[in-house]
């Protein structure tokens, strides 16, 4: 799929369901995502690879990767596992090389990479005051910078190109803050805002062809949050887990299938007048008041 994430079309009258189809059909195109070695942007490779897109997944756990590149059956092949850090911009450049060797360009990055540090996670044993400086500078750096590096790297070459797509993983926490995690909250904050600087950036500075868009997951169980909304022990919702579910008007945690249709409209065609934008894949609660 050559034109993916360019200038296409608008949907008019004139196309038929056959031209639409097009859009989602990514052979040919090849999607790197850091943190593609963990539970979310794992998802995203198996159900790129599905629809025919050659995958990068990118990642410190090789072991990970080679268990999700399994996972895709006889789509592996179209799949290739690279160690990366996100936090090291020579390790970045080495896996965007090999990756062009491996397949010819890059259209589109996920920065999938993120998380939280239970060190920087108030409770009513570690408060706000104690937080260690060491726990907070990592969420920072490994949400915000972790993006940001990546962007330089493989963005270098799309606007280079004068195409491409980038599509950052920020949260639902970055809108409306939550209680115990300031600093993935203000991290999180800080993606969003970034990804509408670099779409206009990218979009006046080289080319309007290059679109830069985030998802913002809402509770989904990952490793990273499964402490704070289960318990331990037996499984069941915490308190805060409870809330959660409280206030999620569709009553449930989101599974990473949640996100896959997002994530192939703004890698698409179809979202080609789409650029900046935040979209919420949240059950509905950020559109929840509580009453």
């Amino acid at each position: 799929m050559s034109d993916v994430g360019v200038g296409a079309s608008s949907p008019s009258a004139a196309f038929s369901a056959n031209d639409l189809s097009k859009w989602y059909d990514f052979r040919g195109h090849t999607c790197a995502i850091t943190g593609g070695t963990g539970v979310l942007g794992g998802e995203m490779a198996g159900g790129l690879a599905a629809l025919g897109a050659n995958v990068v997944i990118l990642g410190r756990n090789l072991k990970s990767g080679n268990a999700i590149r399994a996972r895709m059956g006889a789509n592996s092949k179209n799949a290739e596992v690279i160690s990366c850090d996100v936090l090291d911009s020579d390790s970045l450049q080495a896996a965007a090389d090999k990756s062009i060797l491996r397949f010819g360009r890059i259209d589109s990055l996920i920065n999938a990479a993120g998380g939280n540090d239970p060190r920087a996670t108030t409770n009513p044993q570690q408060s706000f005051f104690g937080l260690p400086p060491e726990a907070l500078r990592w969420v920072f750096d490994l949400n915000v910078i972790g993006t940001i590096l990546p962007s330089q790297i493989f963005g270098k070459g799309m606007a280079e190109g004068g195409r491409g797509v980038i599509l950052n993983v920020t949260s639902m926490a970055a809108m409306r803050p939550l209680t115990r995690i300031a600093a993935y909250s203000a991290a999180k904050a800080a993606v969003s805002n970034f990804t509408q600087w670099l779409a206009v950036h990218l979009a006046q500075e080289y080319s309007p062809n290059i679109r830069v868009n985030a998802i913002a997951p809402g509770f989904y169980l990952t490793d990273q949050n499964r402490f704070l909304l289960t318990n331990k022990e037996t499984g069941d919702l915490t308190a805060r887990g409870k809330s959660i579910i409280a206030h999620t008007p569709l009553g449930r945690f989101g599974s990473p299938g949640d996100l896959l249709g997002a994530t192939f409209w703004l890698l698409s065609p179809a979202s080609s007048f789409v650029t900046g934008a935040v979209i919420p894949v949240d059950g509905g609660f950020g559109a929840f008041s509580g009453v």
